[in-house]
C-alpha cells in the first residue's frame, strides 16, 4: 500500500511529540482516520461527543502538559464546531493545532456539500498560521511550521486537508526552485531582559515599602522563584484565576483571587500598595489594580504584547518568569515584615468572614459551604477545573490550593461548557491524579452532560478512577441573573434565566457512573468523601440556593443602587433575594439556623 499524505501527517506529528488527538470522525477526514488507524498504538484517539469539546480538550491538554494540543474535525460543520474551544486556547495563549477536512480539490468553489472556506473561518483564531494543503509535497513544511509556530508563539494554528490530498501518495518536495525542505524540532529559548532593565526593575522594587504581586498562568513552572522573590520583597501576592495553582493558599501572604470573584485582602492590598509587580498575567480588569500613579509598576511577561496593557508600567520586562526572577533576585534588598503582617491580618479576618458566610442557612444548600467542604478534603496532587458562571466565584474564593496541585478553566474567553472537557483532558494527561470539576446546571445542560458519556466510555482505561463532577442545580443561569440585578439594575428575567430541573445524578447512574444527591447542608461532607473514595467517576448533584449573592470584595455605591433598583422594579424572587442577601451581608451576627 502506498504511503499516503494521511500516513505522513501522523508520522510527522509523532516526530513532533504528539501522542494524543481529540476529535470526532466524518467523511471529510476519512483519509486521515484511515492513516490514524494504521498508525496503531503510536497515538491515542479520544472520541468526544461534539467537536467543540475536542478543541476545549486540546486547549486543556496544552495547559496541563505544556505540550502541543491537537484536535481533529471533519469538513464543514465539524470545522465550524471547533471555534469556541480554539478561541479558548487563543485567548489563554495555548499551543493548539487544528486539523480539518475539506472537499476534493476539484469540487472546491462549486458550492459543494459541506464545503466552507476554512482558511477564512480560522483567519482570526488561527491567524498566526492558517493554511490549505494543496499538494502532497506541501504537507511537510506546513506541518512543521504549524507545530513550530504554535509552540514557539503559544498560538492556535490550523491546517485544512482536502480529502483527495489526504489519500494521495505522499511525495517529498522536489529539489528545484519553488520547493523547501523543512525540519522537525523546537525548544524554548531562555529569554532574559538586559542588565540595564533588570537594574531599573530592581531600583523600582527596592524603593517601595508595600509591594503587591499579581501572578498569572505565565508563572507556572516558576513557583519556587516567585516565593523567593516575594520573601525578599516582603510582598503579598494575589492570584489571577489562571494563576490559581502557582502559589499555595496556606501561605499567610497569599491573598487569593482578585477582581469581582476576588477577596477582600487582595482588594485591600491593591488599594494600599506603593509598588506593583505583575508576573505572567493578563488579568483584564484594571479597576481592581492600583490607581494610575499610585504605585511604581514592574511587569514580566514572555509576550511583549501583554506588557503595560492593564497598568502603565514603569519597567516592562520581556522574559521567561523563572529566568528573569533568577536574574533579578541578587539585585533586590531584603525587606521587613510589617506590610506582610498587615496582609496576614486582612487574610485572617477574611477567612472568618468566608466561614461565616458559608455557614449561613440557605434554601436548600449554601453553595459556598459545598466548596469549603471540598477544600478541607482535597486529595494530594488533585487537579481542579471549573466552568464559567457562579460556580467560578466559589471555586475562586473557597477552594484552597496546596503544593503539587493543578487548576485551570476557560480564562480569557470565560466560556460556558469547558469544565467537564477540561477535566477529561486532565485525566487523560494525568490518569493517576484525582480530578474534580465544578459545573453549573446551565453549562451541564449546554454540553457537559453529553461529555459524561465520554467519561463512561474511557474511564476504565485510567489508572485511578477518582473523577468527580460537582453540579450546582439551582435552576437558574445564576451569574447572569446577578449581573442583571447588580450591573443593570433590572430584576431577574425569568424567560431567559430559568432552566429545567434535571436529575443529573440519575443520568450519571444510567450510564454506569456514580451519582449522589445533596439537598441538606449536613450531607455535603459525606458526599465528597464518598465520591472521592468511589470505584468509578461520580457526579455530585447539589440542590443549591440561587439567591446566595456572589458578593464582590467591596460593594460600590453604583452596585448598591442597581441592586435596590432591581428590587423596586419587582424581582420574581424578591422575598428570598432580600433575605439571602441580608444574611450574607450580616453573616458575622447570624448562625446557620438563623431565619
Amino acid at each position: 500500500m502506498a504511503h499516503t499524505v494521511g500516513d505522513f501527517v501522523w508520522d510527522r506529528l509523532h516526530q513532533w511529540g504528539v501522542r494524543r488527538v481529540y476529535g470526532y470522525p466524518g467523511d471529510g477526514i476519512n483519509g486521515l482516520l484511515g492513516a490514524l488507524d494504521r498508525a496503531g498504538d503510536r497515538f491515542e484517539f479520544v472520541q468526544v461527543r461534539h467537536e467543540e469539546m475536542a478543541a476545549f480538550m486540546a486547549s486543556a491538554h496544552a495547559k496541563f502538559t505544556g505540550e502541543l494540543g491537537v484536535c481533529l474535525a471533519t469538513s464543514g460543520p465539524g470545522a465550524a464546531h471547533l471555534l469556541a474551544g480554539l478561541y479558548d486556547a487563543r485567548m489563554d495563549h495555548q499551543p493548539v493545532l487544528a486539523l480539518v477536512g475539506q472537499q476534493a480539490r476539484t469540487a472546491v468553489g462549486a458550492h459543494y456539500q459541506q464545503e466552507i472556506d476554512t482558511p477564512s473561518l480560522f483567519k482570526d483564531v488561527a491567524g498566526a498560521f492558517d493554511e490549505y494543503v494543496a499538494a502532497p509535497a506541501q504537507s511537510r513544511h506546513l506541518i512543521d511550521r504549524a507545530c513550530r509556530i504554535a509552540l514557539g508563539h503559544r498560538r492556535v494554528t490550523a491546517l485544512t486537508f482536502p480529502n483527495d490530498v489526504q489519500e494521495a501518495e505522499m511525495k517529498q518536495p522536489p529539489r528545484k526552485h519553488g520547493a523547501v525542505f523543512s525540519g522537525v524540532g523546537w525548544t524554548p529559548p531562555r529569554t532574559v531582559p538586559t542588565d540595564a532593565d533588570l537594574h531599573r526593575a530592581a531600583e523600582a522594587l527596592n524603593s517601595g515599602e508595600k509591594v503587591a504581586i499579581l501572578v498569572g498562568a505565565g508563572a507556572k513552572g516558576a513557583e519556587d522563584e516567585v516565593i523567593q522573590l516575594a520573601d525578599k520583597l516582603g510582598a503579598g501576592a494575589a492570584k489571577a484565576l489562571l494563576g490559581k495553582q502557582v502559589l499555595p493558599d496556606d501561605l499567610p501572604w497569599v491573598t487569593g483571587s482578585i477582581g469581582l470573584l476576588g477577596t477582600e485582602p487582595s482588594d485591600n492590598m491593591m488599594q494600599e500598595c506603593d509598588t506593583f509587580l505583575m508576573l505572567g498575567s493578563g488579568f483584564p480588569y484594571s479597576e481592581f489594580l492600583p490607581k494610575e500613579g499610585q504605585a511604581r509598576g514592574v511587569q514580566v511577561d514572555i509576550d511583549p504584547g501583554m506588557l503595560s496593557l492593564r497598568y502603565p508600567m514603569e519597567v516592562p520586562l520581556t522574559g521567561d518568569l523563572k529566568a528573569t526572577i533568577e536574574a533579578l533576585l541578587p539585585l533586590l534588598q531584603q525587606k521587613g515584615t510589617d506590610w506582610r503582617d498587615q496582609i496576614a491580618g486582612w487574610k485572617e479576618d477574611w477567612e472568618e468572614k468566608l466561614e461565616e458566610r458559608a455557614n449561613v442557612s440557605a434554601n436548600p444548600v449554601n453553595p459556598q459551604l459545598v466548596f469549603r467542604e471540598l477544600s478541607k478534603r482535597l486529595p494530594d496532587r488533585a487537579i481542579l477545573t471549573s466552568d464559567s458562571g457562579s460556580c467560578a466565584n466559589w471555586y475562586a474564593r473557597d477552594v484552597y490550593i496546596r503544593r503539587d496541585m493543578m487548576a485551570s478553566l476557560s480564562g480569557g474567553l470565560a466560556s460556558m461548557g469547558a469544565g467537564v472537557p477540561y477535566a477529561i483532558a486532565a485525566k487523560f494527561c494525568h490518569p493517576d491524579r484525582p480530578v474534580i470539576a465544578s459545573v453549573g446546571d446551565g453549562a451541564m445542560q449546554m454540553n457537559n452532560m453529553a461529555e459524561l458519556i465520554t467519561v463512561s466510555k474511557y474511564w476504565h482505561k485510567w489508572s485511578t478512577p477518582t473523577f468527580v463532577v460537582l453540579v450546582l442545580n439551582n435552576e437558574d443561569l445564576n451569574q447572569v441573573t446577578w449581573e442583571q440585578r447588580v450591573q443593570e439594575g433590572n430584576p431577574k428575567f425569568e424567560a431567559t434565566q430559568q432552566i429545567p430541573n434535571v436529575a443529573y445524578h440519575k443520568f450519571a447512574e444510567m450510564i454506569g457512573l456514580g451519582g449522589i444527591y445533596v439537598d441538606h447542608f449536613d450531607q455535603i461532607g459525606a458526599a465528597w468523601e464518598t465520591a472521592l473514595a468511589s470505584d468509578r467517576p461520580t457526579v455530585i448533584e447539589v440542590k443549591s440556593d440561587p439567591e446566595v449573592p456572589p458578593l464582590p470584595p467591596h460593594i460600590t455605591l453604583a452596585q448598591a443602587k442597581a441592586f435596590t433598583s432591581a428590587i423596586v422594579k419587582g424581582d420574581p424572587e424578591e422575598e428570598h433575594l432580600i433575605k439571602g442577601s441580608a444574611k450574607q451581608l450580616f453573616a458575622s451576627v447570624l448562625g446557620r439556623d438563623e431565619d
